[in-house]
């Protein structure tokens, strides 16, 4: 089902939006005859049928809320968890034989019988999992799988699994140099220009600072004023008592650089965990114009983790890729630029001052970055310098609720070198809960001067074009949650029509998800465990979607939360279902049984409404 979009004035979708704010974060409208009584009692079913009825009712009952009252004497409830569920169990596959990896990849190990891994593939083919079904997807992309004997779909090899002489075509690139870590370990790589530019830039500031004290000492207050302040801004005290220095010299705009143009494209945001090299394939399938890696901390780069490393890896079909940084160092911002703009294939990078959890802006880093604008000046000042490709800025309003310091800020880090800023319309202290504040990003964009894009409850074509119709000044919409919970939304901005999109579609989806993460992950027994899971925390976001054809009114709206309801088809409303062993049961549609080891909890825990979304373990 598609409409069109009226045309309306900007007064009129002001007013539409501000009429809808009560809607927007209530239940979403269901058609009466698709809703399911909650809560259900379980009757027994006929000799295990699996019959639609028995499905339907075990689902309406894991989605009803829990609603009863504790009884006297009970310990009173304690509090949601919410934001990251770091202390989850995590499930790794494990093998009583373990192959050596240069006999898997069909190679002669240099350690002859001194190998401690095992060159014995007989044995382990004996104990191994037996083979999926289907081809090989990297053995049908590649004509060899590196993978070998533990790959699960190794029987569709052939005989001809050789590894080539030449690496022939690049699908992903920003892999780890193998040298890299021991140069950088070693304290060999070469950081001059960084470091020399961030000494420089450090003692620029430090003499601003100085001489603004000079003056204030002679009673010239009013000129430091009008030195540091951009025109029309007023300081917060914390940003008094924080950021004492100037605007930065304007010769650091004199070299050319590479050029991205933002103005009227789809951006898919960072997002951490669920923002991987598959979703963001699977994004691009669906027309999205820019996309970003996840956000990576610059310590652990610079220290050559390779789970850090891998964060930064980019798909042949990413035509316009941008990475993420987060670190509150001056230092180690520059020298993380430069290690990324030496090593790298990436059109800007992006420095995180908008992320909320306590583990990040405890460390003065995220949104914790936001109350440091001297720290700031440091670090987009250095990362401009050292980078030859745009820098760009994803903040928040603020950090606290009632006191917004964005519309200060943006002036200034345009100032220091940014050429783009993304305003994400919440504050640190509100994460992702109520609306976000489109107006307060209209007012940043009017005091902007290269292009800025908002940032919160994008769900559909017609939510960007209120958004861009009320704010005026916004170059463009970044899609973060929506696209989790919808990612065809970037199709329906551009054809500009609301996609009825069916089961099997969706379905399908899954499936192109599944194929893109084994060539990524890999197809052996690990490849197929981190796809399963990150699919599965996927999945904790695609239920939330209701489908265009059973709601009552359209747009839906990102904030209302479905009640318990059934699908126009059995699969429809397996994929309604906010129980996690309904989710672990599609990916066994795509991946096989789970081992009888295999447990999931989903990481972000504030994205489950029902009690029966914390775990699943395997029976």
């Amino acid at each position: 089902e598609s409409r069109t979009a009226t045309p309306t004035t900007t007064s009129t979708r002001r007013a539409c939006l501000h009429r809808r704010s009560d809607s927007m974060t209530g239940v979403a409208p269901i058609k009466k005859e698709y809703l399911l009584q909650a809560p259900v009692v379980a009757t027994a079913a006929p000799a295990s049928n699996g019959g639609p009825e028995s499905k339907l009712a075990a689902t309406a009952e894991s989605a009803a809320p829990a609603a009863s009252a504790p009884s006297e004497g009970d310990a009173p409830p304690r509090k949601r968890a919410r934001g990251m569920n770091k202390s989850r169990p995590q499930y790794r596959p494990t093998s009583t034989v373990k192959l050596c990896s240069r006999i898997v990849e069909g190679r002669v190990c240099t350690y002859g019988d001194a190998c401690k891994f095992s060159h014995d593939i007989d044995a382990f083919v004996a104990v191994r999992p037996p083979d999926l079904d289907g081809l090989c997807p990297i053995y049908s992309l590649k004509g060899y799988c590196r993978f070998g004997p533990t790959c699960r779909f190794s029987g569709t090899h052939g005989s001809s699994n050789m590894p080539p002489e030449s690496e022939g075509e690049v699908w992903e690139t920003n892999e780890l140099p193998r040298e890299l870590p021991n140069r950088l370990r070693k304290h060999q790589y070469d950081f001059a220009k960084a470091d020399n530019i961030a000494e420089r830039v450090l003692a620029d500031i430090q003499e601003q600072q100085q001489l603004e004290r000079e003056r204030a000492r002679v009673g010239r207050a009013d000129d430091i004023a009008d030195t540091t302040a951009p025109e029309g801004s007023a300081r917060t005290s914390e940003i008094e008592a924080n950021d004492e220095s100037g605007s930065t010299k304007p010769e650091i705009h004199a070299r050319e650089r590479k050029k991205v143009d933002f103005r009227g494209k789809t951006y898919l945001a960072p997002l951490t965990t669920v923002g991987n090299l598959p979703f963001r394939r699977v994004c691009k399938d669906f027309g999205v114009d820019i996309t970003c890696g996840e956000m990576a901390m610059a310590t652990n780069l610079l220290q050559a983790q390779s789970s850090e490393w891998a964060l930064l890896r980019r798909h042949k079909c990413e035509d316009v890729f941008g990475v993420q940084l987060a670190g509150n160092a001056v230092a180690a911002m520059g020298r993380a630029a430069q290690l990324i703009e030496e090593t790298c294939n990436v059109d800007f990078i992006d420095i995180n001052m908008g992320c909320p959890i306590d583990v990040v802006c405890n460390r003065g880093c995220g949104a914790g970055l936001a109350l440091k604008p001297t720290r700031v000046q440091g670090i987009v000042r250095t990362m401009s310098e050292v980078l030859s490709c745009p820098l760009t800025v994803k903040m928040r309003m603020g950090y606290e609720m009632d006191k917004p310091t964005a519309h200060k800020l943006i002036p200034k880090v345009i100032g220091w070198g940014a050429a783009t800023v993304t305003v994400h319309g919440r504050s640190r202290q509100q994460r992702y809960s109520k609306l976000a504040n489109w107006d307060y990003i209209s007012e940043c964009a009017s005091l902007s001067t290269v292009p800025l894009i908002g940032n919160g409850d994008a769900f559909s074509y017609e939510d960007v074009e209120e958004k861009m119709a009320l704010t005026g000044g916004v170059s463009a919409v970044m899609f973060a949650r929506g696209a989790l919970v919808k990612p065809w939304i970037f199709t329906e901005v551009k054809e500009r029509r609301h996609w009825d999109i069916s089961s099997s579609e969706r379905l399908e989806m899954l499936k192109t998800f599944t194929k893109y993460g084994l060539e990524h992950w890999g197809t052996d027994e690990l490849g197929i465990s981190r796809t399963r899971n990150f699919m599965l925390e996927w999945l904790s976001f695609l239920y939330r979607y209701v489908p265009v054809g059973l709601l009552e009114r359209l747009p839906a709206r990102i904030q209302e939360r479905p009640p318990a309801f059934c699908g126009r088809d059995e699969l429809e409303t397996l994929m309604a279902s906010s129980n996690a062993a309904d989710w672990v049961k599609i990916t066994e549609m795509l991946l096989g049984p789970c081992p009888t080891d295999f447990n999931f909890v989903p990481k972000h825990k504030a994205n489950a409404y029902a009690a029966s979304t914390d775990s699943i373990t395997a029976e």
